[in-house]
């Protein structure tokens, strides 16, 4: 018999407080061995992760391997390992026993029974009230730091020119100079106001100096030097609470803690100052300095505006996933149109990276004649287009009365999750047992099918979102179809590669077009040599 282990932790700073990964691995190990089951190495997941959500990266496959019966147990450390939400272990045990797959924890027994998940329930309850209450407490605790002049610890306390002093202590919770990072702090400021370089030019200057990065790995980059030049730290204004946390769907990383991957960056007077918690490095003339002449930069910025490049940010790369850029030559500081146009990843720039991305490059006129000529070819079947236009605007009509659906299966495993309460003051008070199991049981039955319905509500509001977006664009544009396709203007065809949402990944020879509503099936093969210079 089969067992898979499955470990997991929420910090990094867990490897020191005794549960580890490692140690977490070698007691399920031993337990499996104990209990008479095999644990190979390749059915063994670690993890650092929150256990407050069921959204993990590597949880999906633990779960696909008990549905497909691959194993017959899985053994964890302990309950809050698994979980630290008392519903989503109820869900996760219920997948279990209905593949016949045992749970098996190091230091507790599973009970299986409906008295057994009651009481599981309250203990993971109290588990999730008492995350909560840390991360209430913790947020009090950093606001008293601020006013008291200190930062609040951790990543963003740390700050290129500078060694961070942790502590609750006299002259601790502040930033002290690091005088051999500042030196290349006032070099960079002085580099873009004094000698004019540019963001590019100041990055490639690091770069042939040799200078270490802020982390101590890797290569400069242009974002790095923006971020030192727009501080207001260095000249001792020093700020917090100046980041928000967004969930996204965009950009979602396997490795991520959690799935707000997005941050938004509030303006740093709209943060709260901390007085005295950075000494200034560089004069508020120098920092106005380079503030205007950031701003004279972005606004003298080409941004190939004299080159029109029908597939600007359409174009991907399928190998790096990094946009293809439109590039031309140019000469006496105006563009050689009388050369061709071409598109190349942005992985061949060594702004981006030193390490260049090997994808072909591509004729401008070529690639968008091929993508325009598919386009078109779907432009010239409008019925096509309105009755794929209607079926999505049947999807998008549903997503209200979804949410409201939603709404009303939230309220009521809210309200289940009150009913359990209530019967574990029941069991408290004496009740007959029976009664309890017996109402404990209806409870999770319901409770099993909310969830479900839950889950389905959800992918279709997902869906109908997905489908609402662009539905104005591409009926606007279904008017200008009636038009004669030939007279297109180049913003009549930008509008269509927006409206369609139409995306373009290069790979090698391939070139595959994909949009909101299908533009082609399957690959176009390149009749035009490439580029790979």
């Amino acid at each position: 018999m089969r067992a898979a282990i499955y470990c997991r932790v929420s910090t990094e700073d867990q490897e020191k407080e005794g549960t580890s990964l490692q140690s977490q691995v070698e007691a399920c190990v031993n337990k499996a061995q104990e209990l008479g089951y095999e644990a190979p190495e390749e059915f063994t997941i670690l993890e650092t992760y929150s256990g407050l959500t069921l959204d993990r990266p590597k949880l999906p496959q633990l779960r696909q391997w008990v549905r497909d019966k691959e194993v017959n147990a899985v053994v964890a450390y302990t309950l809050d390992r698994v979980s630290r939400d008392p519903v989503h272990f109820i869900i996760l045990q219920e997948e279990l026993e209905r593949a016949s797959v045992e749970l098996i924890l190091v230091t507790e027994t599973v009970d299986s029974s409906d008295l057994g998940r009651l009481i599981t329930y309250i203990r993971g309850y109290a588990a999730k009230l008492e995350v909560e209450k840390i991360r209430e407490r913790t947020m009090r605790g950093i606001r008293e730091r601020v006013k008291a002049g200190k930062m609040p610890s951790g990543r963003r306390a740390r700050l290129y020119g500078y060694n961070y002093l942790p502590g609750k202590g006299v002259g601790e919770g502040v930033r002290y100079v690091n005088e051999a990072e500042a030196r290349w702090v006032r070099e960079i400021y002085h580099w873009l106001v004094e000698e004019g370089l540019t963001l590019n030019g100041i990055t490639y200057r690091l770069r042939a100096l040799g200078v270490p990065t802020p982390s101590g790995e890797g290569f400069w980059i242009r974002s790095t030097v923006y971020k030192i030049l727009a501080n207001p730290a260095y000249v001792g204004r020093t700020y917090c609470f100046t980041h928000i946390h967004k969930e996204t769907d965009k950009h979602y990383r396997e490795n991520r803690k959690t799935r707000k991957t997005s941050i938004e960056i509030k303006p740093y007077e709209e943060g709260i100052e901390i007085n005295g918690a950075t000494p200034p490095l560089i004069e508020p003339e120098l920092f106005e300095a380079a503030q205007a002449r950031l701003r004279r930069n972005k606004q003298q910025a080409n941004r190939n505006g004299k080159v029109k490049y029908l597939l600007r940010g359409h174009i991907y790369c399928s190998h790096c996933r990094r946009k293809y850029w439109g590039y031309s030559r140019w000469h006496n500081g105006e563009p050689d149109i009388s050369r061709n146009r071409y598109y190349y990843c942005m992985g061949r720039r060594r702004i981006i990276t030193p390490y260049k991305c090997d994808n072909a490059g591509y004729q401008a006129d070529y690639l968008e004649g091929i993508v325009w000529e598919q386009v078109e070819k779907l432009l010239s079947q409008p019925r096509l287009v309105l009755a794929e236009l209607e079926r999505k605007r049947t999807e998008a009509n549903q997503e209200g009365f979804l949410e409201q659906e939603l709404n009303q299966v939230d309220k009521r495993l809210r309200a289940l999750d009150r009913e359990q309460e209530q019967l574990l003051q029941w069991a408290l008070k004496g009740f007959p047992e029976e009664t309890v199991i017996m109402e404990n049981e209806k409870i999770n039955w319901q409770r099993a099918d909310l969830k479900q319905r839950r889950t389905e509500l959800e992918t279709k509001i997902n869906q109908a979102r997905k489908a609402e977006v662009g539905i104005d664009g591409i009926e606007k544009f279904c008017e200008l179809v009636q038009q004669n396709l030939k007279d297109f203007t180049f913003e009549d065809k930008r509008l269509a590669l927006e409206a369609l949402q139409v995306e373009v990944w290069v790979d090698g020879e391939k070139v595959t077009i994909k949009g909101a509503i299908p533009v082609i099936e399957g690959d176009i093969e390149s009749t035009l040599p490439c580029w790979r210079r």
